[in-house]
């Protein structure tokens, strides 16, 4: 049977598909579809034959869908010369029913729509991505992969809020977490750099990227994390605020007279670095911030104080640290923000070294002095490669 696995990553205006090789990891083909059922939209695929990157209106998912098919065709791989095993969906929000990959069916379906209430983001797109594909795609075998698995290994006190029984058991509210793909492979991959078995190690995983989140690790099992009931929770990040003062939400409706899709919409969509600074991209943030300018330093500052209380919290809750991991885009590549994260912790036996640190590479890598008692490692995450891996595991 072959490997490769088409990954699909449905949102609500785009299309991600990757063509992964789950043995290796390589994908000969990754393609994005953005603006879908917008006046004007946008297509760029990679592969062997050439790239594309071309305007195009496209009215929904499964148009989205044809046109990746149709970039197969011209630009590579050939999906008729390779043989994909499996398709692999990302799913938001699995809510407690899903500790694990599952194999997608009318019920599998049923039941990650019943979930749209958690997740009303992002889950109606993901179940569009997957209606779509069960029609193009009818007799291959399709796996849905879950954001929040990892994260069902959370002890009652950590996944409780402090609200009455009824809305805790009758309505799902709880703390479910997400990145789960990405901490999955991160953590394994931090116990191969420390030569350890993943059960013989504590891990503090910080997965730094638009959307940004921690996670206590305790022997390959998560036993905290940032982020909630939905990913708003937690960390600063791209465009959502994270953590503030549950008040504030009352506050806006009796003083400013905002109504809760509004809310909504400025927590997820317009907070975060985007509200403290005008703007989401990083790299963009840093070059201001080099330049001088207050409001990037103060949104920068912020970011980084939010990093370091996590970090403190997840120390407390694992008593003893092997590693703090850096991952995703900000989390491998600022090597200012890894610096102000962990400046001041090193009475916990964190020592960065500044030369390592600054560094230029793409590699998993420690960037700790040779005598820090805690390994601080960068480690690049691959949930494609990860939701590849599980699809396969899945299906045999």
């Amino acid at each position: 049977m072959s490997d490769y696995v088409l990954v699909i990553n449905a949102g609500s205006s785009s299309l991600k598909y990757s063509l992964v090789d789950a043995a290796t990891g390589e994908a000969p083909a990754v393609g994005l579809i953005e603006q879908i059922g917008e006046a004007k939209g946008h297509h760029s695929h990679k592969g062997p034959d050439g790239e594309l990157s071309t305007d195009l209106k496209v009215a929904n998912h499964e148009d989205a869908l044809r046109a990746a098919l149709d970039a197969f065709a011209s630009h590579g791989p050939s999906l008729d010369d390779i043989e994909i095993a499996a398709i692999g969906h990302r799913v938001v929000h699995g809510g407690s029913q899903f500790g694990d990959p599952a194999l997608i069916d009318d019920d599998l379906v049923a039941a990650v729509t019943d979930l749209v209430p958690l997740a009303p983001l992002h889950n109606p797109a993901n179940l569009e991505g997957i209606k779509v594909a069960r029609r193009l795609f009818p007799d291959l075998q399709q796996v849905a992969v879950f954001d929040t698995a990892f994260h069902q290994t959370l002890p009652p006190a950590a996944y409780t809020y402090a609200l009455p029984l009824d809305l805790r058991d009758d309505h799902g509210i709880r703390r479910y977490g997400f990145h789960g793909t990405s901490y999955a492979l991160v953590s394994a991959e931090a116990a191969r750099l420390l030569g350890r078995d993943l059960a013989d190690v504590n891990l503090i995983v910080l997965h730094l990227g638009n959307g940004c989140s921690a996670a206590a690790i305790r022997g390959g099992a998560s036993v905290d994390t940032s982020m909630g009931m939905t990913p708003l929770e937690g960390l600063v990040m791209g465009t959502r605020s994270g953590d503030v003062d549950p008040a504030i939400h009352a506050h806006l409706v009796r003083e400013l007279g905002r109504s809760v899709e509004e809310i909504d919409h400025l927590l997820n969509k317009e907070s975060g670095l985007k509200g403290l600074a005008g703007g989401n991209d990083f790299r963009e943030l840093s070059s201001r911030r080099e330049a001088g300018d207050p409001q990037a330093e103060l949104a920068f500052d912020v970011y980084c104080h939010r990093i370091k209380k996590y970090i403190g919290a997840y120390y407390a809750v694992l008593g003893t640290v092997d590693a703090i991991v850096f991952t995703a885009g900000v989390g491998q590549h600022s090597a200012p923000a890894r610096a102000a994260s962990l400046t001041g912790l090193e009475g916990l036996g964190i020592q960065l070294d500044a030369d390592r640190n600054t560094a230029s590479s793409n590699d998993a890598r420690a960037i700790s002095t040779d005598d820090s008692r805690v390994a601080v490692l960068v480690i690049p995450t691959n949930e494609e490669w990860q939701i590849a891996r599980e699809t396969i595991d899945l299906i045999g």
